[in-house]
């Protein structure tokens, strides 16, 4: 009877250890639910990128780099792509990528009778990227015959490097001062003061505000003028003077970047516009929404049917030579992803401009976007939102396979 209880206690702890074994087996294999939704959405992100050939979706276009030299040559050659005169560029500007504020000065001689890419030069040096850009061009040079602007200064032997062309140079390095020469020169060449300039500041807090301005003057005639935060430059009030106290001015950025006094002083020149904003990326909005009815100054861009140029912020100096998709094309103003991100604000903005048809969408209008920066600077998941942010839909909310159907009798 011993030897038969014996066996059977033996028996049934065998049957508890096996049973709690398995049930540790079972309880390691238990797969948390969240972790495994966060790995099947970051494995299927990765698997529908994996096969991709490009990155250009159906409304919107990326300059994927986040090099500025390549980017001033893919947009060099996305807008002139010199296959025969008529879109050949007339002058090539030359602007200094370390310096931020002549580059973005140079951008209004971007504009006609100019008709020409900014490519730019790096530590004083033309490299053969951009030489290679120029043969490619072959400038036909503007109304002066100048074929290529050389925007600051370069290194000893740099000039030769493009001395079969028609070259000028302005090696001005004081960024106000460079700003009133630019003005001038512009002024020369059409004949003409425009009334219109618009006010940046050139400290170095203020560079993500004041390159918004970029796109606008190579949009139009008008010349960016530099100020501090709390002081006008002479050579900005020389240039505002030469207005006749009839100057339409308009400051980009808030207080805290351009000062109130600044503003107050400005207005003795003309008649003065702030168009303001907390950050960067919501005064870029801002300024795309902006337009001075009485001047016809500004964007205006409050409704579907327009290009779109998006920068993040991580690399400014990608807007400066991106801002001639403004000059040409789609004629497209410059808005801010910051942090290469799609914020709430720009969902609104873009919910704004969101297209619709009432029959058919063959009727449009349509929104493009041009997205400039590689993956590292904005995701290409970021760039899906902004495409299905563009996407033109039925007026009454249906889907899109409603659309042609014809009604019975």
């Amino acid at each position: 009877m011993k030897r038969i209880l014996v066996l059977f206690l033996l028996v049934l702890m065998v049957s508890i250890v096996a049973a709690c074994a398995n049930g540790n087996e079972q309880e390691q294999n238990v797969v948390d639910p969240e972790a495994t939704t966060e790995e099947t959405q970051g494995n299927e992100q990765e698997v529908s990128k994996g096969g991709l050939l490009h990155l250009n979706t159906k409304n919107v276009t990326r300059l994927n780099s986040d090099d500025p030299l390549k980017v001033s040559v893919l947009t060099s050659q996305t807008i002139w792509p010199a296959t025969h005169e008529a879109n050949q560029p007339g002058t090539i500007m030359l602007a200094p990528l370390e310096n931020w504020q002549l580059s973005l000065a140079s951008l209004n001689l971007v504009h006609h009778p100019n008709d020409g890419p900014l490519l730019f030069t790096n530590e004083g040096t033309i490299s053969d990227l951009i030489l290679n850009e120029i043969e490619r061009l072959n400038p036909k040079g503007n109304v002066d015959g100048t074929q290529i602007m050389v925007l600051g200064q370069l290194n000893e032997g740099e000039l030769d490097k493009i001395s079969e062309y028609e070259v000028v140079q302005i090696d001005e390095e004081d960024p106000a001062a460079f700003a009133y020469e630019i003005d001038d020169i512009y002024s020369q060449l059409i004949n003409d003061v425009p009334e219109g300039v618009i006010i940046g500041s050139l400290d170095a807090q203020a560079k993500p505000y004041s390159i918004i301005a970029g796109s606008w003057i190579t949009h139009m005639n008008e010349s960016l003028l530099f100020v501090s935060e709390t002081e006008i430059p002479t050579e900005t009030i020389a240039a505002l003077e030469k207005r006749d106290g009839n100057a339409s001015i308009y400051v980009v950025g808030p207080e805290t970047i351009i000062s109130n006094d600044v503003v107050n002083q400005l207005s003795e020149y003309g008649e003065v516009t702030r168009i303001d904003g907390e950050t960067p990326a919501q005064v870029s909005i801002e300024f795309a929404k902006f337009k001075d009815q009485t001047t016809n100054f500004g964007w205006g861009i409050t409704s579907p049917g327009h290009g779109i140029v998006m920068v993040p912020t991580q690399v400014p100096e990608l807007a400066i030579t991106a801002a001639p998709f403004a000059h040409l094309g789609k004629h497209a103003p410059m808005v801010w992803l910051e942090d290469g991100d799609f914020t709430g604000e720009m969902h609104e903005y873009l919910e704004m401009l969101k297209p619709t048809f009432g029959h058919d969408p063959t009727e449009g209008p349509y929104n493009h976007a041009y997205l400039i920066g590689n993956e590292a600077l904005v995701s290409f998941t970021t760039q899906g939102y902004i495409d299905e942010m563009l996407e033109i839909v039925p007026a009454d909310g249906g889907g899109h396979g409603d659309h042609g159907a014809h009604g019975g009798h």
